[in-house]
């Protein structure tokens, strides 16, 4: 949706201001070109270098700049957007929108403007409950003026309640109403319903750890990274998410309802009684053997003599789950971790296991995905195999959850 399409990023000064440089690479991940102006009390919480870097384009800072006027004007800068975003808007810059005032480049823009605005405010829970900021947020509703956000949360300066910026991927789905002829200026008044708000979403996450003794385990190489990622960007879409994660290295998702297990069997147990979900995505790396008789205490060391354990097969959770006769979720989403053949035997994994898609990666060690911080996944479904570049965990995520809202319409 937002291909070609270019979008005047105006950016406030305020702590979240350095939220604003992740909305610019993600909406130029979804193909829009991006011109940044910068305020001068923004430029003491982001660089213009970082700015500039990013969005890949000329930066505007100065009303009075001879060069800019003469090439474009702010003017004919305002007009040429398809849609004006404010991410963060301050108090200040508010007020100075609903008064009118044209005092820098950022508030003359506004003013001289006919196209589209969307404001993201952030600021201070009293600044945000104040009277006179109210009664400006009321005339700039009564002017067509589109808001997503503030959230509710915890402030930077150590208080809590409304006033949060709307996370980037919040403001990127408003983007994409904003843009849709068929919705009016001024429809959007604040925190968006996502496009899978109201589905429920189980994500399993992490390992699982199969005692051996009190001391040792088995379990297979997980940070709990890519199924945390995902589980934030279902959140970001409006997603209620129940979260069930094995012992994974990393900090649990804001927004989900965790459920901590340890071993295939709790994670099985937990996954049926978060049932029924409509999606259930299974990026957990769970131990396919458990040790028969674990010892209750620890197996000691005797030379010349090595312990002897039988194994037992651990629960298919994938399998149980996606096979179900009834109450089966509308979408069933496996991962296949492989290092060899990965698309011959992920494709042949769904099938098995009858899931409805499989995210297939090669976790080779030359690869350096196994605990990295970025992945390439091709996703395989009965539409075939579709290959994805490589790319952050994060946008991995992220383009699943959209792909998933996709699916379900």
């Amino acid at each position: 949706m937002l291909a070609g399409k270019n979008i005047l990023l105006i950016i406030g000064g305020g702590i979240a201001a350095f939220k604003s440089l992740d909305l610019i690479r993600r909406l130029r991940e979804r193909g829009a070109t991006v011109t940044p102006v910068l305020t001068r009390a923004a430029e003491e919480f982001v660089t213009p270098l970082s700015v500039s870097a990013l969005s890949g384009a000329k930066l505007y800072r100065d009303l009075f700049d001879l060069t800019d006027e003469a090439e474009m004007g702010h003017i004919q800068l305002s007009r040429s957007a398809d849609l004006v975003v404010i991410a963060p808007a301050t108090a200040d810059l508010m007020a100075k929108m609903a008064q009118g005032l044209a005092s820098d480049l950022a508030s003359t823009l506004l003013l001289a403007t006919d196209t589209r605005v969307l404001v993201a405010p952030a600021m201070n829970v009293r600044m945000w409950q104040h009277p006179a900021t109210q009664r400006n947020i009321a005339t700039l509703k009564s002017d067509g003026v589109d808001f997503v956000g503030p959230n509710d949360g915890d402030m930077a300066c150590g208080e809590f309640g409304p006033g949060r910026m709307a996370e980037p991927l919040e403001i990127v789905a408003a983007i994409e109403i904003a843009l849709d002829a068929g919705t009016a200026p001024g429809s959007l008044s604040g925190s968006l319903s996502g496009p899978l708000s109201g589905r429920r979403v189980l994500v399993t996450s992490g390992p699982t750890h199969e005692p051996i003794d009190p001391v040792r385990y088995i379990a297979n190489r997980s940070s709990g990274a890519q199924g945390t990622a995902i589980a934030r960007a279902l959140v970001a879409l409006g997603a209620e998410v129940i979260f069930v994660t094995g012992p994974a290295d990393i900090a649990r998702p804001d927004g989900v309802t965790v459920v901590a297990v340890e071993t295939a069997a709790e994670m099985l147990e937990a996954v049926q009684n978060a049932l029924p979900v409509e999606v259930a995505i299974f990026a957990a790396a769970v131990a396919d053997w458990r040790v028969v008789g674990a010892g209750t205490s620890k197996i000691k060391k005797v030379k010349g003599a090595l312990p002897v354990f039988e194994f037992a097969e651990n629960p298919d959770i994938l399998a149980t789950v996606a096979q179900m006769r009834a109450g089966r979720p509308r979408l069933v989403v496996g991962f296949a971790a492989e290092t060899d053949d990965v698309i011959v035997n992920a494709t042949a994994k769904r099938l098995r296991k009858g899931c409805d898609w499989i995210v297939a990666n090669d976790v080779s060690p030359e690869t350096g995905i196994m605990g990295g911080s970025e992945n390439a996944v091709t996703l395989i479904s009965d539409s075939g195999a579709e290959d994805w570049p490589r790319m952050g965990k994060d946008a991995v995520a992220e383009r699943l959850a959209l792909r998933i809202s996709e699916a379900l319409g």
